[in-house]
């Protein structure tokens, strides 16, 4: 990976300890660059960042109307979640609701990301299964979208007809042919991208609300749902719920694993994503608050903004140690 710029730092004190690269860009309803850092036409696996163009087919094929799917679900569909009895709870019943179990899903077991329900599992002896995955929302669209198109059990299979569609869509709103898949670690296909057509596509959806093809319009309802709910695309404390509600709704964003992030800013119709160079999620925060703050979306002030720009770092005994902040090119 060539061309990364310096956009997080951690401080100790008054000496610079730590430096995160990456590359960012910031794209038009037209697909082109307002702003860039790094290079945007580095090729990078989106990972759960691109949940929202996996969820696509979904849509498309008829198969979420086809089964009465809420914008609840929809917002689950694009989630990376807690694991949390909501979060468990909402599946279960999706499941319930196609006549299947946990067994048909193909995203592994996790034990939950939230503490307190992981805890309350562990006393209890349950067991840890695959809708505590963060991913079992987007498992359960693709569940949904197979039982519609009657597929055979391997969904993540990634010649089956369903990541076919995937692929197509993801080819079509990048812009770009994909330069190949890697495995996630909920076992889907990751098809590779160019960071501009990550960006890309999310304008697209920034833009979708005002067109009135199909595919615009799953776009905007899978963007809608996720900002009516950002209590379901994360979790408590997490990032992409707390941002979105300091946002009020207007701005739907999504973290991938290894420092990527995305958001989509419907008001302004542009799309905006990011790729940090060494994978870390504290920079990744970090980078896309302060691109939203940048693009006047959210308030600086904000305790969740502060939270991610100028994030502290404690130490065992709870004391100010360090801290994580903006380098120069996104200040």
């Amino acid at each position: 990976m060539t061309g990364a710029v310096e956009l997080v730092e951690t401080w100790r004190g008054d000496l610079l300890e730590s430096v995160h690269q990456g590359h960012a860009v910031i794209v038009g309803a037209d697909g082109e660059i307002l702003e860039a850092w790094g290079a945007p036409e580095t090729i990078i696996f989106p990972r759960s960042s691109s949940k929202m163009l996996q969820a696509i087919p979904l849509i498309e094929s008829g198969a979420a109307d086809a089964f009465g799917l809420t914008s609840s679900q929809l917002a689950l569909a694009c989630a990376s979640h807690q694991g949390a009895k909501l979060h468990v709870g909402h599946v279960n019943r999706w499941l319930a609701d196609l006549g299947l179990t946990d067994d048909a899903l193909r995203c592994g077991p996790e034990p939950s990301r939230d503490q307190e329900y992981r805890d309350e599992m562990t006393c209890s002896g349950d067991p840890v299964c695959q809708v505590h995955n963060n991913c079992s929302g987007k498992h359960s669209g693709f569940l949904t979208l197979n039982k519609h198109i009657g597929g055979d059990a391997e969904y993540v299979d990634p010649a089956h007809p369903i990541q076919m569609m995937v692929r197509e869509a993801t080819e079509s709103l990048t812009g770009e042919d994909s330069a190949g898949y890697g495995i996630d670690g909920c076992s889907a296909p990751n098809f590779a991208m160019s960071l501009h057509g990550l960006g890309r596509a999310m304008a697209f959806y920034a833009s979708a609300h005002e067109r009135s093809d199909v595919r615009s319009k799953a776009a905007a309802r899978l963007a809608e749902a996720m900002r009516k709910h950002p209590e379901l695309v994360a979790g408590e404390g997490r990032a992409c719920t707390e941002l979105m509600r300091a946002m009020d709704g207007r701005v739907a964003i999504k973290t991938g694993a290894e420092g990527v992030f995305i958001a989509i800013v419907p008001e302004k119709k542009i799309g905006i994503a990011l790729k940090i160079a060494d994978g870390a999620t504290r920079a990744s925060e970090c980078a896309m608050a302060s691109l939203l703050v940048r693009v006047g979306v959210l308030d600086p002030h904000h305790p969740a903004a502060r939270a991610r720009i100028h994030a502290p770092i404690h130490n065992r005994r709870g004391i100010h140690a360090a801290g994580v902040r903006p380098a120069a090119a996104l200040a």
